[in-house]
This record gives structure tokens, C-alpha cells and sequence, in this order.
């Protein structure tokens, strides 16, 4: 929090069906100094996907529709990709072959004044509108492919009110949240900001500057529009880990937990060092592997609050984060957590064991008798080298390639040539071989 300016986080850990830890970190508001607690209150963003796949699951329990069912049937969206039909199943695993519209970055953008980009969808019917031209945007036939598509999540939110005769938050509320307990998660501005524990939501700059911001209220919440709180969500994170029953009531049948934890298609992308295989289930990621166990998770963004969910059903564990800005990953302090409750090390997360890697290296380097000077910072995965010669210079990204050993090796591409760039420790000194040179490093960052 203290590297990255996050203004406030919050945290529960959850083992065998009790709560073991639930605290706030930092402040939900910076002006008057109010701290986070376990009951600050911030949007979940993307999480909110998986209540939006609960939901569908329990209607085709209901026998109201079935994820087989053709969206036709329930939106006048009449777009076909490449010639095949899309299906509820499609839009719950992001499968439906339409990339990304990003319409909820231009909300964003706009929202968090990054961009004059005004993109004016306020409901299904906008959205439906905005995406009438989509067909010819498709990359492949449904069910071939991961595309995460919010769009999709929000055409879910309104076959959720077709098929029940609800609006989707009135169904989300009366057959989840109510039921569950979760008597403090909210849609609305009107209900959100008046609760005594309501975060500041920030947009954190890249100067470390906090500027209060917003939320983008409206009609459209079934991709990423839930407001709670992380004694909500633990409860929530319990009625998976009991197989779909809390406080002995059954929320969704066991087999549907089984459906949406299960793998139904790969993410594209790929592991850099180790294993980290992901794919994605219904509403939820799923990702084996996990120190031995299969980690079920969803992580989620409105720029301005973050969110994390994860937990292992046969270690019968659990986590929820949430925080009120963005900067670090808190899909990290999640799995830190998960690797805690199991009592293995967390320090073996191979994000968390490159991460330290790449800040062991950060720092100034000199060339022989200081005839040159590089300043060396790391920028997410990567890290950054900037030239300083008198009051002139330049930068350039270098690329991990093997890290994991003694000798950390990245690379600079430049057009048709990949330049090595070597870092070694020679006892209490860090070198650099860069190109021609050879640089000592001479201070820290």
C-alpha cells in the first residue's frame, strides 16, 4: 500500500466455514481521516460476474432456461460470429467470439477524466444499439475461443430479467444476497453513499497523487456493478465453499457450484517461469496448480476500487480483498493469504518470487571510474533503464527472460535483434553487463 498509494484495503480470510481474520487497512476517506474497516464499503467491480452466473444457474434449476438456450431467445441482438450461434454458455465463459467492445473503459476513462472518449450507453437497450455492427467485429465461431467481454455479462443481467420477470437487481437481491445475509451490498448511489462506512473511491495517478472520483452508477450492473463489503463477501465465499448451503439454506444446487468452478475453457495467456495454467469456469476462474490445490477466483476493477475473491474448496479456505484505488494487484495479496491458510509458503507464488527479483535490482549503476550512469527502475513486470549522460540521455524497457537463478538474464529488442542485458551478484555487489558495458551498481532506488 505504502509503494503503490492505496489509500484503504480491506481483508477477511476464511478456513472450515469461520471467519480467522477481518480488518481494514488505511483510510476510506483521506479528507477526514476515516480508517477502513471490515465493514467499508466499495464496489467489487467484476466480481459481481459471478453473482450475475449464480444467478443463471439458478433459473435453469428453476427450468426458466438453459445454458444451451440461444440468446435470441431472450435479447433482440440478432449477431451470429462467423456463422455459429452464441449461447448462454457462451457469454458465461467469455466464449462468444466477439473481442472486447470496451465500452466500460470508455466509462472509465471518462469517469476518472484519463480521456474525453464519451461513449453514451446507459442501458441494455443502448448497449444492444451499440453493438449492432458487432457481427463483423467477431474473430471466431462461439465456444472456440476466451474473449472476456463485459458486454456480455450485461446481456446475461437482462436474460436474467426476461426469464424471471425481475429486474436483475431485484432478482440478485431477493434470491442471493437476502438469502445469503449479505444485508449491506448495495447497487445504488442513494443506498451506497449514505452508509457511515461508504469508501472514497480514488483514482491514483501515477505520481502517487489520490484524487477522489466516482462511481459509473446506471442500469447496467451485471457485469461489475455490486457494492459490498468483505463480512458480505465472506458470507458469500462460504455458501461456495459449503457447496452452495449457509446457515442451512440452499442457495443454488451443488452441482451448479460444480459447473461453475469447473474448467470449460483456456485463457490465452500463457506462464511466464513454472506452471499457472488458467482457464475459466462460469462467472469464476479456475486455475489448478495451486501449491497442489485447484484455486477458484475472480478479480475486479472500476480503476477507482479493486476486488479479489479466492478460495480451495477441499482446503476449505477462502479470501476476499477490496480497496479503494488501483496500483497493485490484490489478486498477490489474495493468493499471499490462500498460501498462508494452507501453511505453505507464500513467498513460493512465482509473481511474488519475481517480483522481489526485479526490486533486487532496481538501482544506480556507473560504468568504469562513473564515465557512465544508468538508473534502473522496475515498471509492473518489467523494468526500465534510463541513460543519464550529462543532462541528456534515454530509456529503453529490457524483458525478463531466465530470472530464477544466480544470473538474472532480460533482453532488449531492438527491430531485428534481441540484445542480452545480465545482472550478477558477486558476493555483496550487483553488476550489470549491458551491450559493451559493464556497470557497477552504487546505490539503491
Amino acid at each position: 500500500m505504502a509503494d503503490t498509494k492505496l489509500p484503504g484495503l480491506s481483508l477477511e480470510a476464511l478456513r472450515d466455514g469461520e471467519t480467522i481474520y477481518n480488518r481494514g487497512y488505511g483510510f476510506r476517506d483521506l479528507a477526514s481521516g476515516s480508517s477502513a474497516s471490515a465493514d467499508t464499503l466499495y464496489c467489487i467491480g467484476s466480481v459481481t460476474k459471478s453473482f450475475t452466473a449464480l444467478g443463471i444457474m439458478q433459473l435453469q434449476e428453476a427450468g426458466k432456461l438453459t445454458l444451451e438456450d440461444p440468446i435470441d431467445n431472450y435479447v433482440p441482438l440478432n449477431i451470429h460470429p462467423k456463422g455459429g450461434t452464441i449461447k448462454v454458455k457462451h457469454l458465461l465463459n467469455h466464449s462468444s467470439g466477439i473481442p472486447a467492445l470496451a465500452y466500460a473503459e470508455a466509462a472509465f476513462s471518462h469517469i476518472t477524466h484519463s480521456s474525453d472518449k464519451w461513449i453514451p450507453v446507459s442501458k441494455t437497450q443502448d448497449l444492444i444499439t451499440f453493438m449492432r455492427d458487432v457481427d463483423g467485429w467477431a474473430h471466431s465461431k462461439p465456444g472456440e475461443r476466451w474473449f472476456y467481454l463485459n458486454e456480455g455479462y450485461i446481456l446475461l443481467g437482462s436474460i436474467i430479467e426476461e426469464s424471471s420477470g425481475e429486474r436483475y437487481t431485484s432478482y440478485i437481491d431477493r434470491h442471493i444476497l437476502e438469502p445469503i445475509g449479505m444485508l449491506r451490498s448495495f447497487w445504488t448511489k442513494e443506498k451506497a453513499e449514505v452508509d457511515p462506512e461508504f469508501a472514497t473511491p480514488y483514482n491514483v495517478k501515477g505520481d502517487g497523487e489520490r484524487e477522489p472520483s466516482s462511481y459509473t452508477y446506471g442500469e447496467m450492473l451485471s457485469d461489475g456493478g455490486l457494492i459490498s463489503n468483505v463480512t458480505d463477501m465472506g458470507r458469500y465465499i462460504q455458501m461456495y465453499l459449503n457447496g452452495g448451503i449457509i446457515d442451512g439454506k440452499r442457495i443454488v444446487e451443488d452441482e451448479s457450484i460444480r459447473e461453475m468452478t469447473t474448467s470449460t475453457l483456456r485463457t490465452p495467456d500463457e506462464p511466464m517461469f513454472g506452471e499457472g495454467i488458467a482457464y475459466y469456469g462460469y462467472g469464476l476462474n479456475v486455475r489448478p496448480g495451486f501449491f497442489g490445490h485447484t484455486l477458484i477466483s475472480h478479480s475486479g476493477s472500476v480503476w477507482v476500487s479493486t476486488a479479489y475473491i479466492g478460495f480451495a474448496q477441499d482446503e476449505q479456505v477462502g479470501v476476499v480483498a477490496l480497496a479503494n484505488g488501483s496500483g497493485y494487484p490484490l489478486n498477490y495479496v489474495g493468493e499471499f493469504t490462500l498460501a498462508s491458510l494452507m501453511e505453505k509458503n507464500p513467498w513460493n507464488i512465482t509473481a511474488l518470487q519475481v517480483e522481489r527479483r526485479l526490486d533486487e535490482l532496481v538501482g544506480t549503476y556507473d560504468a568504469y571510474m562513473g564515465t557512465m550512469r544508468l538508473n534502473v527502475t522496475r515498471r509492473a513486470g518489467l523494468l526500465n533503464v534510463e541513460v543519464v549522460i550529462d543532462h541528456s540521455g534515454w530509456s529503453f524497457i529490457i524483458s525478463p527472460g531466465d530470472i530464477m537463478g544466480d544470473r538474472r538474464l532480460f533482453y532488449i529488442q531492438w527491430l531485428d535483434r534481441k540484445i542480452p542485458v545480465e545482472f550478477i551478484r558477486d558476493e555483496n555487489e550487483m553488476w550489470m553487463i549491458y551491450e559493451r558495458y559493464k556497470l557497477r551498481r552504487v546505490a539503491g532506488i
